[in-house]
Order: C-alpha cells, then sequence, then structure tokens
C-alpha cells in the first residue's frame, strides 16, 4: 500500500493560498496574492513569419518544460480552431502567436519536440494544437495531476490559487478571442494563463510523489501524449439538446436535416451553429412537422426576426424529412456497442446488476480510499463492461486482463483488479 491513502486535499491544500504541505505535514495559510502583470510585462502578438522564427529560435534555445495554452472561439465561431496560442519556458520568457496570421506552427512543434509540454486540461487544446502542427510527445496536464491527488477544485484559478497561493484574473475566459485586433485586457489575461504553470506543474509534481501517485499520473500523461486523434462522431445530430422527447422516426428525421442544413451555413459563415438556429428550435419544429413556412413561423425560435427566406430553408429542410420513405427515415436509437444501459440489467441478466452493484460500490469505497474521482481510478463503461461479460475464471490475471483490454493503464488493473476480483466472485 502507497501514501496515496493519505488525504490529498489536505486542509492546507484546500484553504487560500496554501501550498503543497512540508515534509512534516505542515503548511501555513496565507491570504492570496493578485496576479496583475506578467513578470516580463505583456509579450508582443507574434503575426509574421520572421517574428515566428525569433520566437522558434529563443524557445529551442530555453530550457526545462514549455507551459503551453490555446485560446478557441467556442460559441462565436464555428469549430474549435484556436485563435491564439501562449507558452512561457525558462530562458525565452513567454510568447502568444496568432495561429490565424501563422497557421503553421509545425517550426515551433519540431524545436519542442521531445521537451515536457504542461496543459491545463490538455485534452482540450491538444486537437486545436494538432491543426496547426503542434504535437506534444511528452506532457504534464496540471488538472488532471490535481484531479489524482484528491483536489476539490480543480480549474486553473483554483489550482494556482490553493497551491501557489495567487490569484488570476477570471473575466476573459468566455470572449471572442478570434476579435482582431485582441483587446490589451484580454492579452494580459492569456499571458497569465502561462505564467505560473510551470511552477503548478512542479508543485504538484511534489504532491503527487509524497501521496505516491506520481508514477500513476506520469502513466496517464503518456496515454495521452500517445492517443491517436479521436475520430469523427457518427451521427452528431443525435446529441442535439433536448432529443429525448424526440421519439418517431419522422421526427427524428426532421432533427436530422435541420442539424445538417443548420451546420452547413454555420460552416460556411464560420460563426457558432448555435447562432445560426438553437437546438430547442430544432426540437421544437421535429415535434410539429409544419407542413408550410407559416406554421413553422409560429413555432418558438423561428418567428422572431427571421426572415421569410431563412423560414424558407428551414421549411425546405422539413419538407425533406416529410417525403422521406420509411426505409429511409432513422432509427429510434443508435446502435450499442457492449452492455445495455445499466436500467435494464435488472430485468436481461439479474446476475448481472447483482455484480455491477458490488462492483460501483467497491470501486467507489476504493476511489474514496485513494482520494480521487472514481472516472479517474477507472472508466465507469469499463466497470460495466467486465460486469456484464465477465472472465468464465474469475482470477486476478483474468480479470486484469479483461482492464487492461479495455484500455486500463497498469496503475489502475493494480489498484482495481483486487476489488474486481472481490465483486464478481460474490
Amino acid at each position: 500500500m502507497t501514501d496515496a491513502q493519505d488525504t490529498a486535499a489536505d486542509v492546507s491544500l484546500r484553504t487560500t493560498g496554501g501550498g503543497p504541505p512540508d515534509d512534516g505535514g505542515s503548511s501555513v495559510a496565507e491570504a492570496p496574492i493578485p496576479l496583475l502583470e506578467p513578470r516580463e510585462g505583456i509579450p508582443p502578438v507574434i503575426a509574421d513569419e520572421d517574428a515566428l522564427a525569433e520566437v522558434i529560435a529563443a524557445f529551442a534555445a530555453g530550457s526545462g518544460p514549455v507551459a503551453v495554452d490555446a485560446e478557441r472561439a467556442s460559441g462565436y465561431r464555428y469549430g474549435q480552431r484556436a485563435y491564439l496560442v501562449q507558452l512561457r519556458r525558462a530562458g525565452a520568457g513567454s510568447a502568444l502567436i496568432d495561429p490565424v496570421a501563422c497557421p503553421d506552427l509545425s517550426g515551433l512543434g519540431e524545436v519542442l519536440s521531445g521537451v515536457e509540454w504542461v496543459l491545463h486540461a490538455a485534452t482540450q487544446d491538444l486537437p486545436c494544437l494538432r491543426e496547426i502542427g503542434m504535437i506534444p510527445t511528452r506532457l504534464f496536464d496540471t488538472e488532471l495531476a490535481g484531479r489524482i491527488a484528491g483536489f476539490p477544485r480543480v480549474g486553473l484559478g483554483a489550482m494556482v490559487e490553493g497551491v501557489l497561493g495567487f490569484v488570476l484574473e477570471k473575466g476573459h475566459s468566455a470572449v471572442d478571442w478570434s476579435t482582431r485586433p485582441l483587446p490589451e485586457p484580454w492579452l494580459r489575461y492569456a499571458a497569465l494563463d502561462v505564467e505560473l504553470l510551470v511552477d503548478l506543474r512542479d508543485a504538484l509534481e511534489k504532491e503527487l510523489d509524497r501521496q505516491g501517485k506520481l508514477e500513476w499520473a506520469l502513466e496517464e500523461f503518456d496515454a495521452i501524449a500517445s492517443a491517436p486523434p479521436a475520430e469523427p462522431r457518427k451521427e452528431p445530430w443525435r446529441r442535439t439538446s433536448g432529443m429525448h422527447k424526440v421519439r418517431r422516426r419522422r421526427q427524428l428525421a426532421v432533427v436530422r436535416e435541420l442539424w445538417e442544413a443548420r451546420d452547413r451555413i454555420a460552416q460556411r459563415r464560420d460563426v457558432s451553429p448555435g447562432k445560426v438556429l438553437s437546438d430547442a428550435a430544432i426540437v421544437e419544429a421535429a415535434l410539429a412537422v409544419p407542413v408550410t413556412v407559416h406554421a413553422l413561423a409560429a413555432l418558438n425560435g423561428f418567428g422572431h426576426r427571421m426572415g421569410r427566406r431563412q423560414l424558407e430553408q428551414w421549411q425546405a429542410a422539413v419538407d425533406r424529412a416529410r417525403a422521406l420513405p420509411e426505409a429511409q427515415l432513422p432509427q429510434p436509437g443508435q446502435p450499442v456497442t457492449g452492455p445495455p444501459p445499466p436500467r435494464a440489467w435488472a430485468d436481461k441478466d439479474p446476475a448481472a446488476a447483482a455484480r455491477l452493484s458490488a462492483a460501483r460500490a467497491a470501486v467507489s469505497a476504493l476511489a474514496e480510499t485513494l482520494n480521487m474521482p472514481q472516472e479517474n481510478l477507472i472508466t465507469p463503461d469499463t466497470v460495466r463492461r467486465v460486469c456484464w461479460e465477465p472472465p468464465a475464471d474469475v482470477s486476478a490475471a483474468s480479470v486484469g486482463a479483461a482492464l487492461a483490454g479495455y484500455g486500463a493503464r497498469a496503475w489502475q488493473v493494480e489498484q482495481v483488479t483486487p476489488v474486481l476480483v472481490a465483486a464478481l466472485s460474490a
């Protein structure tokens, strides 16, 4: 047993201004310090190839890990592209790069290959960084580190305040980063996001090591860095908010036609799909299946300030769905791979339902003992799959192999196998 049973969210780590405890486990809480300006001031935005070449040279000559962040324009623009990239490295200082003016950052990615990248919530930024040629081979995710260490709040601001004792500005996280030129307060906010990221990484590494969880975290970071790009989602229209109200196949066809029409328009105009037509309006039209533009205009989300031409294009999508033959209508549910929904287990397989109940309780207790979220200890889907189709011969070897087959890391297999063996055997 490791020191992981010690509480990671020690009072000193939960207290404003508290840092990781020293060897004696004590730390004095102090008032947090507002972080108002980057150490070297706000760096100029890099927006041409000559300036980019200078940044590449500076960061190649730097030392130690590199802090990386990216700002997107979610809710304003189509897709998840990066509109600002922030970096900081010892010996190089901070840099703000405009990936619209400099869309190919592969040269920067190459000189940082092999360097540890420090990101907060890495899986959110890696897709947009990959699009511009920046792909890490090694990384340290400060949000995930906080989860594994048991911190109750793992947002960047909360972590910087709780661990390092500094308060970051919070006002510009949801602004339209596609705006040009970017206002100075936004640039200050962006530069401060990477100002203390390496300091936070160093403190979290010490805390994870103290708890005996550092190797676990490193396995998780390696898994993120080596993961291939996510496959495009199948039938993304099914994720329309409010879909649970739509039951009939003809209505589902209306959702699909409206969603796809909206997506084409949003992509062409480079705006967020929600600014073209809301999910709520799509569901309203699907439930009503209007037969005329006048009937469509009477529905919530369509009548207010919407022109005749717009109404006609949405009615045309509804008409396409109305005209589809039965054989081409979408099925009520997506094809299910793996176990059925747990709520159906009691009827389909009472023994499997009992196994799942025991396994969930055991995993929950273990996660509490290790002081980390259950989903970081082992994914709920993995537990369901093992309980639905357990190995014929339940043993540590067979259960461990099943967990590994579903993608569990070595540390997860080591921790979870004993409790699952007990649950499956019971």
